[in-house]
């Protein structure tokens, strides 16, 4: 009863919000004072943060003027400085009489950056994005003056992507700090800004970022379409964005990467992706993005080539691993005994003995204890987490061998599965749900059902594009040029060509010895 009167009542809540924002929209700037502010405070309602100080700009004449700005998102002292004194002390002189908003603009406001708005919905709009808006009594145009000055974290090294070689700076939460480190990478003309504003309700502003003449006209209209198509009413965090405008939300794999360092955005940049920046977090997205990029690093190209190659095999090596051994180790300890050599086959047999479970059972126990620990320790404060990920783990697994639960080698097992899990980061999650998967196979079918689930898993990579890309290029289809960039990093002169999807400025790096 009670959500059949709220699903009654919403509608028409709706309908006065729509009407509200219909009149705002299509009513201009009036030249009386108090009518604007009037409707500006029922626009606001009782919120105690709107601030709106009147008063007098000339002494003589008393023309009166209004301020209005969000306590917590200018700063004060910008706008003493910028707006209040230059008015109150310059207006003297009767000759200099606000006429129109041009005058006041030029002569009297010390600002770098402000917008004339002649319309109701635009100064709500400026308000709520940290701006100052200025109206005189006696003119149908308002000033939005640029006085933004909330509190920010900063330029922090990245808590996420830890890097042994290269800059240590990461993306704050504040949007035109990530745009400036980006152009701090990327001192090019060319680099290309567009904003947006997403979210119905939160009104939160995105923005995209790609190099002309690198990135395809084709990709970057696709982008602004998908961005400019969101129906709903919050963005607080790129994660909302990235599910919205994806190519697979259904899939297990992600179809766009996110990262927290400049130096890797600009990079991509630089290989022809559009990147794009949500106010509020510090993960950008960049578009299309290939399965490859998993298992590749900045760092991989800051240090020399042959360990370089060396750790991306590794990183192959260590998925294979996390995905396949408990799976492998649960197929040939029910099914292919044989295959396992005589002296392990009988140390294990002796391990295993007392152990009231079937290897799958003992396998899921063991890998949702691990999840368990890998919880409570990231949610928990940093110290406290460690311990309790590390005590936990050696506490619980030593109790769960002895009380017999588990065998040892169960044990052995998934503590190699849950370290190399840790190599290839932006796969965890789809690490921990697939290799629950390869285990239920291998424990009705063996190897066979092993097989038979990789097979279904690359036939789904084959099929997931992102952004019209095919998410397995240049594996499939093959690409021979680009096949030596994913198992080996190649010297960086050896680099002459961005990416194929590139279309005008093909060439990358120029002849070295000029």
């Amino acid at each position: 009863m009670i959500s059949f009167l709220l699903d009654k009542l919403k509608p028409s809540k709706n309908k006065k919000q729509n009407n509200l924002n219909s009149q705002l929209t299509e009513k201009k700037v009036s030249k009386n004072l108090n009518v604007n502010l009037e409707i500006i405070r029922n626009t606001f309602g009782e919120s105690n943060d709107i601030v709106i100080h009147k008063f007098n700009i000339s002494n003589e004449y008393e023309t009166q003027a209004a301020i209005i700005y969000i306590d917590g998102l200018v700063n004060k002292d910008m706008i003493l400085e910028s707006v209040l004194k230059p008015l109150v002390t310059n207006y003297e002189n009767k000759d200099e009489l606000p006429t129109n908003i041009k005058t006041i603009e030029s002569k009297l406001i010390c600002s770098l950056d402000s917008i004339h708005l002649s319309l109701l919905n635009e100064i709500i709009d400026e308000t709520l994005n940290g701006n100052t808006i200025l109206i005189v009594d006696g003119l149908d145009q308002a000033l939005s003056i640029s006085s933004q000055g909330c509190e920010n974290r900063g330029v922090q090294e990245p808590k996420i992507e830890v890097n042994v070689r290269g800059p240590r700076e990461g993306f704050s939460e504040l949007l035109s700090l990530n745009m400036s480190l980006i152009r701090r990478k990327i001192k090019s003309p060319k680099l290309t800004f567009k904003n947006f504003k997403v979210g119905r309700v939160t009104k939160t502003n995105v923005s995209i970022a790609y190099i002309k003449d690198i990135a395809e006209n084709s990709l970057v209209e696709e982008v602004e379409g998908r961005i400019s198509g969101i129906k709903t009413d919050s963005i607080l965090e790129s994660g909302y964005i990235e599910q919205l405008i994806e190519d697979a939300p259904k899939s297990l794999f992600p179809t766009i990467a996110n990262t927290e360092r400049p130096d890797v955005v600009a990079a991509k940049l630089l290989e022809g992706k559009v990147a794009i920046i949500t106010e509020g977090t510090p993960f950008v997205l960049t578009v299309p993005m290939l399965f490859v990029e998993n298992f590749q690093k900045a760092e991989d190209y800051y240090s020399r080539a042959f360990l370089s190659s060396l750790i991306i095999n590794l990183r192959f090596i260590g998925f294979a691993l996390s995905l396949l051994i408990p799976a492998i180790y649960v197929a040939f300890t029910s099914f292919h005994q044989e295959a396992i050599p005589t002296p392990l086959l009988i140390s294990m047999a002796i391990s295993k003995e007392g152990v009231p479970f079937p290897a799958v059972v003992e396998a899921l126990l063991m890998i949702t204890t691990f999840e368990i620990l890998r919880e409570a320790g990231i949610r928990l404060p940093r110290p406290i987490g460690q311990a309790v990920s590390i005590v936990g783990a050696l506490v619980i697994g030593e109790a769960a061998v002895s009380a017999g639960l588990v065998s040892a080698p169960m044990v052995i097992v998934v503590a190699f599965t849950a370290i190399t899990s840790f190599m290839i980061t932006p796969l965890y999650d789809v690490l921990s749900i697939l290799r629950i998967l390869f285990i239920l196979s291998s424990s009705f079918m063996g190897i066979v059902g092993i097989s038979a689930s990789l097979l279904i898993v690359l036939i789904h990579l084959a099929s997931l594009r992102s952004f019209g890309i095919p998410y397995l290029f240049p594996l499939a289809p093959v690409e021979l040029k680009d096949l030596k960039e994913i198992f080996i990093r190649t010297p960086i002169k050896s680099k002459d060509n961005y990416s194929y999807y590139n279309s005008s400025d093909k060439k990358k790096q120029g002849d070295l010895d000029d």
